[in-house]
Parts: structure tokens; C-alpha cells; sequence
């Protein structure tokens, strides 16, 4: 199947081409007829599925079938909310290359930058808002964005809005928003709480999935090493430059730790940069940007400054500390092996992480190959200790029993979770 089966325009068609794409993903094939249909979906898709454009495409499709009068109006047609400052910008990115050869103005809103420049652009007319709630609810407040002639409102990976506590942001978005409009929520994994939200937004979706739910990708080669927590600095340092690796994102559960490695690798002559919520926003595209074109070979990252991170051929993930909620490794482990390439994702797991470790077995459904590495074989003489979170999402989540970790699952409160992630995004 090729794009020009899928009724999309010249324009586009020729915006596709001449990014080098000749064939659609499944989650492209499937969720594109129906958006055109103008239905409403529910769509699982992991990273590096090709879902950004399996939603860009067809709703800029769909904008381009109006009338000429109403394209040279300008209101805001479309919604995109995202959960994080990357992601929108990335979402932004796919937008302005999809679209540059149709008639759209678009522009992109969230925290941690002046909002005056916002404020201008929004005065000047766009059709596409691509915007994290935060910002977006801060601008509504202000009157200086009229929602009332939204005709499409797509949420992109639903499941971290929800994490990160921005449904009370949402639930207000949404009151505010045209009843009649067609709704496209996309979601990596499933949960009682997207259930609900989807049975309250979407009207008779169509349901569609290109992954079997909460399911590592098969393209990733998942491994772990057995090391004591004081070792791990050690050991992954010893593979990277053993490896020879070139390109690897590592993940800390805290901004200090992402601070702290970053540090320590540098001081190795290993060039390394961290990327977390406290980081101005500069910094944080500074750090991806030489991340991307090879001048850092380590960039570490906190779960919720790493959403939105797309690199089509990254090599090597690190999960240099488990992540106590379970969804949020299959998160991680999603930056690599995209597009149908392989990747591997490399987990150093302390005896304080034993049970995160079985947790997420249990979700993933597959038994993780253990490697217990010569000279870096854990101490069966040190017992697990309580993990502290360092007031990091899920916090709340206490070890039971003392082997370090409960179910993964957070439960922290709505409306709180930003604070741990810099503030409104």
C-alpha cells in the first residue's frame, strides 16, 4: 500500500515524498481512512510507530476540504494536546513539514518560555494549536485563545496527561470546546482511568491498535545486569566504552541523579548532558539537539523531559534506575527500536529494584535475559532497602515488606504532579 491509496491530497502526498517516505506504517494505515471518515478512534500505538503522522496527515487533509472562505479566516480549527514541552514541539515539527504546501498557520504553546510571543502569534490567526494544558488553560484564562471554533481535538499520549495530573486541566478544556467535533485519543497504554476518559470524550470510536496492549516492542532487545547499586556508575561506563557506544539515552528516576550522572560521566571523558523539568527550556533543546547530531554521546533523562525524544535510529536505552511505575518502561524502552529497526534497551537493576524488576515482567509478559557480568556480580550479602523516590511521580508508592518496591502503578494526587515536574509545562 502506498499513500496515494489512502486519499490524501497532492499536497500532502508531495510533502510525504519529499521527506523520503514511500510506504505508510500500520498505525498509518489504519487510523487514516477512519480519521478521514471523520469518526472518532481510540488508538494504541507505542512511540516510533509513526502515529504523529498518522494523525497530522488526515486532519490537515480534512482542513484542506473546507471551503476557501473559511481557510482564509484563520480561526482555530484544531486542537493537539500533548503532555510535554517535546512532544509538542515535535508534534509542531510534523505539522509545519506536512503541511508546508497547503495554506495553514500553526502554532505551538507551552510553559517554561515568555508568553507574550504567544499571545502575538495566537492574535495573528492560526488554524492548529499544538499545546500542553498548562499553558493552554493560562492563555484561555487571559481570553487571548477563542476555542468555540475547534472542530478537532486530538489527545496525544493520553496515558502521561493522566499521569502527570493534567485531567482536572483537560476536563476544564474540554467544557469549553464545541460539542460537535471529532475526537482522536491516542494512548500507549491502557488504563481504568484512559477507559473513562474515553467513554467520556469519544463518540462510538473506532478502536485501534498496532501493538498488543502495554507490550515492549519486539524490535527492542531487552537485557539485564544484576549489579549492586554502588557499581552501576562503574558498569556503565565499562559498557559504553567496552561497546564502543556512540549514541545512548539513560534514564534516573530523579533530576538530581540525571544531574549527578551526567556529572560523573563527563569527569570519565565520557560527553554527557542531562535533561529534566528544571531545566529551562533552552537548555533542554540544547542538550537534544547535540544529542541528536552526535556532539553528546550520553543523554540523560528524567521519564517526563524524555517524552516526545524522536530519533529514528537510536542505538542504545539505559535504564540506569527502574522505573517504579511499570508502563513507564515500556515508555522508555519505546525510544529505541523505531520505525521496524532494532535497538536494544539495557536495564541495571540493584537488589532494591527486584521487585519493579517482576512487576514489569509481569507486564511486558516476557522473562528479561539476565547477564551477571564478570567483576560486577551484586553482593548477595547486601539486603534491599526502601527506594527513596526524591519526591519524584510516585513517590507514594512504598515497598512492601522491604524489597523495594510496591505495585508500579502511581496513585499520586491530581493536580500535584506537576510541581515535581517544573512546574506548569
Amino acid at each position: 500500500m502506498s499513500f496515494s491509496t489512502l486519499g490524501l491530497s497532492a499536497p500532502l502526498l508531495k510533502a510525504i515524498q519529499e521527506q523520503g517516505y514511500t510506504e505508510p506504517t500500520p498505525i498509518q494505515k489504519q487510523a487514516i481512512p477512519v480519521i478521514l471518515a471523520r469518526k472518532d478512534i481510540l488508538a494504541g500505538a507505542q512511540t516510533g510507530t509513526g502515529k504523529t503522522a498518522g494523525f497530522t496527515l488526515p486532519l490537515l487533509e480534512l482542513l484542506s476540504r473546507a471551503k476557501p472562505e473559511k481557510q482564509k479566516q484563520h480561526h482555530v480549527r484544531a486542537l493537539i494536546l500533548t503532555p510535554t514541552r517535546e512532544l509538542a514541539a515535535q508534534v509542531g515539527e510534523s505539522v509545519a513539514v506536512y503541511g508546508k504546501h497547503l495554506p495553514f498557520k500553526s502554532t505551538i504553546i507551552f510553559g517554561g518560555v515568555k508568553i507574550n510571543p504567544q499571545i502575538i502569534q495566537l492574535r495573528k490567526g492560526v488554524d492548529i494549536v499544538i499545546a500542553t494544558p498548562g499553558r493552554l488553560l493560562d492563555l484561555m484564562n487571559q481570553k487571548v485563545v477563542d476555542l468555540s471554533k475547534v472542530e478537532f481535538l486530538i489527545l496525544d499520549e493520553a496515558d502521561r496527561m493522566l499521569d502527570m495530573g493534567f485531567i482536572n486541566d483537560i476536563k476544564k478544556i474540554l467544557a469549553i470546546l464545541p460539542k460537535q467535533r471529532q475526537n482522536l485519543l491516542f494512548s500507549a497504554t491502557y488504563s481504568e482511568e484512559i477507559k473513562q476518559l474515553s467513554d467520556r470524550l469519544l463518540n462510538s470510536p473506532t478502536l485501534i491498535e498496532v501493538a498488543r496492549r502495554n507490550t515492549a516492542t519486539e524490535t527492542v532487545k531487552q537485557t539485564v545486569y544484576p549489579v549492586d547499586k554502588e557499581r552501576k556508575k562503574e558498569l556503565l561506563i565499562h559498557l559504553i566504552k567496552e561497546g564502543d557506544w556512540k549514541q545512548i539515552l539513560v534514564f534516573t528516576r530523579t533530576k538530581h541523579g540525571a544531574n549527578r550522572l551526567s556529572e560523573q560521566l563527563e569527569k570519565e571523558g565520557i560527553s554527557s548532558a542531562a535533561i529534566h523539568g528544571n531545566k529551562s527550556q533552552n537548555a533542554r533543546t540544547k542538550a537534544l539537539d547535540d544529542f541528536k547530531k552526535g556532539e553528546v554521546a550520553v543523554l540523560v533523562a528524567t521519564d517526563i523531559a524524555a517524552r516526545g525524544i524522536d530519533i529514528d535510529q537510536l542505538p542504545h536505552v539505559v535504564n540506569y534506575e527502574l522505573p517504579n511505575v511499570s508502563e513507564d518502561y515500556v515508555h522508555r524502552i519505546g525510544r529505541t527500536g523505531r520505525a521496524g529497526r532494532g535497538g536494544e534497551a539495557i536495564s541495571l537493576v540493584c537488589v532494591d529494584e527486584l521487585e519493579y524488576l517482576q512487576n514489569i515482567e509481569k507486564l511486558i509478559k516476557i522473562d528479561i535475559q539476565k547477564i551477571a557480568l564478570k567483576g560486577f556480580k551484586p553482593d548477595p550479602s547486601i539486603k534491599a532497602e526502601p527506594i527513596n523516590m526524591g519526591g519524584n511521580r510516585g513517590a507514594r508508592n512504598k515497598p512492601r515488606g522491604g524489597s523495594g518496591g510496591g505495585q508500579a502503578r502511581a496513585k499520586t494526587p491530581r493536580g500535584s504532579s506537576r510541581g515535581s515536574s517544573g512546574g506548569r509545562r
